[in-house]
């Protein structure tokens, strides 16, 4: 029988906090091989005139404004901000992959113009 009150049966939770995922989102991405486009950002580059240049300028030096949150197969999911053109802010949905690599959902105007 287990006792469950004891130290080494506990699961410490690591938390993966909004700084450090902007940072680890920053340098990955200076390797434009580490980030994996999805097809539905394809859609939405489009659809918002949103390049995939924009899209690696906002990886590099955007923020994270929101803490990330998990996913179900246990990587980390959050929004890196910048603003662009005319004044207007645009959002990349990320998830940081266990691999290293950056998968990205989607891309988004933050102002919903």
């Amino acid at each position: 029988m287990t006792n469950d009150n004891n130290p080494a049966h506990s699961l410490t939770s690591f938390r993966l906090t909004a700084s450090v995922a902007e940072r680890r989102i920053r340098e990955t991405a200076m390797e434009s091989d580490n980030v994996i486009f999805g097809d539905h950002v394809f859609d939405r580059m489009e659809e918002r005139g949103i390049t995939d240049i924009q899209i690696l300028d906002i990886l590099r030096t955007g923020i994270v404004l929101e803490q990330p949150t998990k996913t179900e197969y246990g990587e980390w999911k959050c929004k890196i901000i910048k603003e662009l053109r005319g004044r207007r802010d645009a959002g990349v949905i990320v998830i940081i992959l266990t691999n290293s690599k950056l998968f990205l959902k989607t891309v988004e105007w933050e102002d919903l113009k």
